[in-house]
């Protein structure tokens, strides 16, 4: 009887240190699992803030594209400077005189006709 007592203390020792292993071996898993979970959730939040701070510089662009088409809508097209070109063409502004050019004139005929009168 003492063989198969002492057989099976043995075999309860083989399972106590197997449960010891398997223990440790959990332990570590856990260990690592949490650590891995900390690393997965700190990446999870960096990933959200640069989502947030994605969303908020499209919201700008969106902002900025509105008013540039609100500008747009404000250019002159090219039929208006067409017609603006004629009219500028038709008045030839170039040919216009200046102020002291219209001065000079009225001093040169009334000085032609002191001298026309006086001859």
């Amino acid at each position: 009887m003492e063989a198969p007592i002492s057989e099976l203390i043995g075999r309860i020792r083989v399972n106590e240190a197997k449960m010891a292993n398997l223990r440790e071996r959990l332990l570590v898993t856990d260990n690592n699992t949490i650590s891995e979970f900390r690393k997965v959730s700190a990446e999870l939040k960096e990933v959200n803030e640069d989502l947030k701070q994605v969303k908020a510089e499209m919201f700008k662009l969106k902002e900025i594209m509105r008013d540039m088409v609100k500008e747009l809508g404000a250019f002159a097209r090219s039929q208006d400077l067409r017609v603006l070109e004629k009219y500028i063409n038709l008045w030839n502004p170039l040919n216009f005189t200046t102020e002291k050019e219209v001065i000079n004139l009225i001093k040169e005929n009334a000085e032609s006709s002191r001298k026309d009168t006086e001859s």
